[in-house]
């Protein structure tokens, strides 16, 4: 399998594993699938900053955006998340198997801190894929911004 993601990781001199776990409905199934805890499947939310001017933030599965600390990291006072198309048409990724690794445009990258030294399952650019790779080692190849972004997931 080739695809942007592998090759982009291939580019950086990224070790990583491919995980093919077919479809699934939520975090804890992909989690299941990919034989990891929750936390260690990152999500990876595209939000916009004005007219094509997007970045990555990349949060541990069990977390979501602290939209105030993140507008505080940035000193931005609004952002937003695109829709499903228009993330597609600034990542080349659909919703779901977005990863900041191959995206059609280099956006910038923020990282929640509790990423750090671990290893961790990212998307890889299509449905019921994803590859494992070390934390630290992908946050330095795509210059991320690490920082307390996140605040943890709501109980339902």
């Amino acid at each position: 399998m080739s695809s942007p993601a592998l090759t982009a990781l291939d580019a950086a001199g990224l070790p990583y594993r491919v995980i093919r776990h077919g479809p699934v409905r939520s975090l804890a199934e992909a989690a299941e699938a990919r034989g990891v805890a929750v936390p260690d499947v990152v999500k990876t939310i595209v939000v916009r900053r004005g007219d094509n001017d997007h970045l990555f933030v990349l949060t541990p599965g069990d977390r979501v955006v602290s939209w105030p600390k993140l507008r505080q990291l940035l000193g931005v006072s609004r952002m937003s998340m695109p829709d499903a198309a228009a993330a597609r048409a600034a990542t080349g990724y659909e919703r779901g198997t977005i990863t900041p690794f191959g995206a059609s445009t280099a956006w910038p990258v923020v990282a929640d801190e509790r990423l750090r030294g671990r290893e961790i399952t990212l998307g890889a650019g299509e449905h019921g894929v994803a590859v494992a790779v070390d934390a630290d080692a992908a946050l330095a190849a795509l210059d991320a911004t690490v920082a307390d972004v996140t605040d943890p997931e709501p109980a339902r």
